[in-house]
């Protein structure tokens, strides 16, 4: 199989799942397509909204010491919890990481999907997951992690896309070069360009996922049903979820 590797989904923790879901699902016009028991070994529940063939996923807490809930203390509330890859090859991505000194922190192996998930302080700034889903070369193919029939709830009249993941940190072309070498794609100046969605590394105090862009249909329309919903606009930004939502 020809190596590839394209961005399949973003988690955010959040303290609560409500409101953050219903907000954004109203917000953006998005359509929750799961909620996956199987987090709850880990003490989370979580819900996933298809951003077009991304999966937008937030979990939350809902029992002391889970990692996701010290993950939230350190970053004082800051909700870009992890970025996940969908590849050929996940075993192979984390030899590599591995090799770079950034250690595996969980294999995920529920046939027919695959997943390996680096350690965040290795990583800095968030969580990466590789994985693999047998049969699921199509990007609207299976995908177990956002339920059996996930390409059903794709809703695309409001938001079109997720298309850039903004990172931060107080040294940006470092952490951009860092994560490039981790996934194998190479900067271009402070940006890593994927086939579907671009990550920019952008100066800040700490190293955090800051905030993901959308392309919408009407940005004052989403704006107007964010400022309904009680959530502050600045700009054509809101903070929902713990990151920055941008519209464009």
């Amino acid at each position: 199989m020809a190596p590839y590797l394209r961005l399949r989904q973003i988690c955010l923790v959040a303290p609560h799942l409500a409101p953050v879901i219903s907000d954004i699902a109203e917000i953006m016009g998005l359509a929750v397509c799961y909620r996956d028991g199987n987090v709850a070994k880990y003490g989370l529940e979580n819900a996933l909204l298809p951003v077009d063939t991304i999966l937008l996923e937030v979990v939350a807490p809902f029992q002391d010491g889970t990692t996701a809930g010290r993950f939230i203390e350190k970053t004082g509330g800051h909700g870009g919890y992890m970025a996940i890859f969908c590849c050929n090859d996940p075993d192979e991505r984390g030899r590599t990481a591995n090799a770079l000194g950034v250690r595996t922190a969980n294999v995920i192996d529920h046939v027919p999907y695959h997943g390996v998930q680096l350690h965040p302080r290795d990583c800095r700034a968030a969580f990466i997951e590789f994985n693999h889903t047998a049969g699921s070369d199509d990007i609207l193919g299976p995908y177990p992690p956002a339920g059996p029939d996930w390409q059903k709830f794709i809703r695309k009249d409001v938001t079109q896309a997720l298309t850039v993941v903004e990172m931060q940190s107080p040294d940006p072309q470092g952490l951009a070069q860092h994560w490039g070498k981790i996934i194998g794609v190479e900067p271009v100046g402070t940006e890593l360009k994927l086939p579907n969605a671009t990550f920019r590394f952008v100066n800040g105090a700490s190293e955090i996922m800051s905030a993901l862009e959308f392309r919408v249909a009407d940005v004052a329309r989403v704006l107007a049903t964010a400022k309904a919903r009680g959530v502050a606009v600045e700009g054509n930004a809101f903070a929902l979820g713990g990151v920055t939502f941008r519209l464009s």
